[in-house]
């Protein structure tokens, strides 16, 4: 098991919030609060790398939803970069997949 973290670094003009760990109702307060701090400072370019995380509950999307909601209210994006099937797979069952855009890299999120 990978203990719960969050890293935040800048790529070009993209702030990227690494998660780690297993994001759920313990944890996903966390996430965002560092995702409120991220738009409140003024970051609305946000690529979420969720390599790392090992499990996610209806917690951690519902802070998904509610960080893209926040970014959207000031016109900015936020991706995602999974490639984590039992992610991927909830995101599909969820519908979310079709509300979040999802890269496989870092790199490809910044740059789309």
């Amino acid at each position: 098991m990978i203990d719960f973290g969050l890293d935040t670094h800048t790529k070009d003009t993209w702030s990227v919030l690494e998660v780690r760990g297993e994001v759920d109702a313990h944890t996903a307060p966390r996430v965002r609060d560092r995702l409120r701090e991220l738009v409140d400072d003024g970051h609305v370019r946000i690529a979420i790398d969720a390599e790392a995380v090992e499990f996610m509950d209806s917690t951690g999307l519902g802070v998904l939803v509610g960080a893209l909601k926040r970014v959207r209210e000031h016109d900015g994006t936020l991706t995602l970069v999974c490639t984590r099937p039992n992610l991927l797979r909830l995101l599909a069952i969820t519908g979310l997949d079709k509300v979040f855009p999802v890269f496989r890299s870092v790199d490809d999120a910044t740059t789309s």
